[in-house]
Parts: structure tokens; sequence; C-alpha cells
């Protein structure tokens, strides 16, 4: 609930002036478990999608089926067929599947995008766990337990209240891209997280004196806080409605560059440092680095950069704004 207002039950971590707030929750969750905190995020995402472009009724509902112990999430990623829907006597029957859908099988209420021809549509779903789920779909090194898999809603009927918004609401900006800034604050709880495992692993071992050991130890230190100073404030602008939106966005991918880098500084310092013992199981090293170096492959991060690099070029006034 804690997406939602404090009005419908919720800590209001969706309103603009608790992003902070939001930010230090995922970072939190980061450094627990990395397939815990995909899980909120996306179900934070989605509630966030709900309340900007639902209607009452479906606010109402979904408020009451995540207090009754629901999750949802925003199921984008697809086939190259897609997912369609057609006139049915009821509503609407989709055709076809989603791949890489965080918690397929237990998530009931997602949100799917959906093709049309005016564009992509938003359908927030009410499921029943009898949906054909693909379990062996999800062979990545690490995430394992984002329950991350491809779902075929072939079959299934919608009714028409089940869009959420118009067509073309979830690609629009800055919220589509900007939002980013959340798996950011993911990562970096990770990556937080390493560089205190790495700190503790030196005082118990009484390596705290090798200056090699040190000089990683700060190295990581710096990469960590660079990249919360990059996050904290793009959680700002994001949530600053007198930015434009293409503003918000080439900061929000320069603040995923600086965190990817931060992410693979530090798991290389760490690595290094504390050598075979954290590649081993059931060493917290070994399991986050292989989920971070997973979790890190977000889409598209050449685009994301050009792009960023693109609205830089654009700019006539200094380009300390952006630093």
């Amino acid at each position: 609930m804690a997406a939602f207002s404090e009005a419908q039950g919720g800590a209001g971590l969706s309103e603009p002036e608790r992003q902070g707030d939001l930010c230090v929750v995922l970072r939190m969750l980061g450094a627990a478990d990395l397939s815990v905190a995909r899980l909120f995020e996306g179900h934070t995402n989605a509630v966030s999608l709900v309340l900007r472009y639902g209607s009452p009724v479906q606010i109402e509902k979904l408020a009451h089926d995540v207090k009754m112990g629901e999750l949802t999430g925003v199921w984008g990623a697809e086939d190259a067929a897609g997912l369609k829907r057609h006139q049915d006597a009821a509503g609407w029957r989709l055709e076809g599947r989603k791949i890489l859908a965080s918690g397929a099988g237990f998530v009931r209420r997602p949100i799917v995008t959906c093709a049309t021809d005016d564009g992509p549509v938003m359908l927030l779903l009410d499921l029943s766990g009898t949906e054909n789920v693909d379990e062996t779909s999800w062979t990545a090194l690490g995430m394992r337990a984002s329950a991350t898999r491809s779902i075929d809603f072939s079959g299934l009927v919608i009714r028409a209240g089940q869009q959420v918004g118009r067509a073309g609401d979830y690609m629009r900006q800055p919220f589509f891209s900007g939002g980013a800034w959340r798996f950011c604050a993911v990562h970096l709880g990770a990556i937080e997280r390493l560089t205190e495992l790495f700190r503790d692993d030196l005082v118990s071992r009484n390596r705290g004196g090798d200056p090699y050991q040190r000089e990683r130890l700060a190295q990581c230190a710096v990469a960590t806080g660079t990249a919360l100073l990059w996050i904290e404030e793009a959680a700002l602008r994001f949530a600053n409605d007198l930015l434009t939106p293409a503003h918000v966005v080439a900061y929000v991918n320069l603040t995923r560059m600086v965190t990817e880098r931060a992410g693979l500084d530090v798991m290389e310092l760490v690595q290094r440092g504390m050598g075979l013992k954290g590649f081993i199981r059931p060493h917290p090293v070994e399991r986050i680095c292989r989920d971070l170096s997973t979790y890190l492959r977000q889409p598209a991060p050449d685009l994301a950069m050009s792009d960023a690099a693109g609205a830089l070029m654009e700019e006539t006034l200094p380009l300390g704004p952006f630093a």
C-alpha cells in the first residue's frame, strides 16, 4: 500500500513530494535483495500509472486488492508477435504473450501494454493464476528469485473498463523514461551493500592496514557517493513539473550511466579485494554480484546515452544544470 496516498491507506510514495523517501526505500530493498526490490519497484511503477491515468473506480479497486495482499507490476516486454486484442462480445480477447514478466505466476493485478491502431494501451488485468506461464524461459545468470518468466494471454477476455487511460499514455514523458531513476536507486542499494561487506571483510581479517585495500575501499566509497548524488537529484527533477520532459529524461539517462559505471567499478574492486571467497556460494557478495551484473543490463543503454548526449548538444546555456 506504500505507493498509494495516505487517504487510500498508503504512505504516499508515488506523490512528487515523497520521491526522496521512495529513493531511500528502494535503496534499502536493493541492499537486502535485488529480486524483491525489482518486484517492489515494478509494483510502485504500476500503482503510479493507475493513479496518474486510471479512473476513480480503477484506483479504488486496485487499492482494495493491494490491501488484501495482491501485487501489481508493469509487463511491457514482448516478442516479435506482440500482444494484441480483438473485439469480443464481452469486450476484447487477447492474443499473444509477454516476456521478461517479473513475478509472473503470482502477480495477479499487472498492467500489460497492448498494441492498437492508435498506439499502445495499458490494460489492468485481474488474473486467476491459471494462465499459461513458461517457468523455463528465464535462464539468466542472476535475478532468479524475481520469477521473471513469459506468460501467454491468448484467449483471455477483458472488459473495456480494464483499459487504463488512453492510447499513448504509457509512453508519455518524462514518466516513461524518467522513471528509470527508481531502478538506479535499487542498483545503488546493492552497490552500497557490496561496499559495506568489503569493509567488514577487511576489518574481520585485519587487512585494514593494507594500502592497496584501503585504496579499493576509498574508490568504492567515491563511486557510491557519486551515484547517490546523481540519483537523489534525478528523483527531485523527476518530481519537478517546472522542468521540461526533455530535461528530466536527459538527466535521468545520464544518471543511468553514472549508476552503471559505479556498479561495474565496485563489483570489480570488491571481487579483486576479497578474492576467490567472493565468488563462492553462499557468500552474499557472490549473490549480489550475480544479481547486480544481470539487473544492470537495463534496456537500450546505448540509446539512453545517445539521447542524453543529444540533449546536451542542443543546450545553449552552460551545462552546469546537468551536473
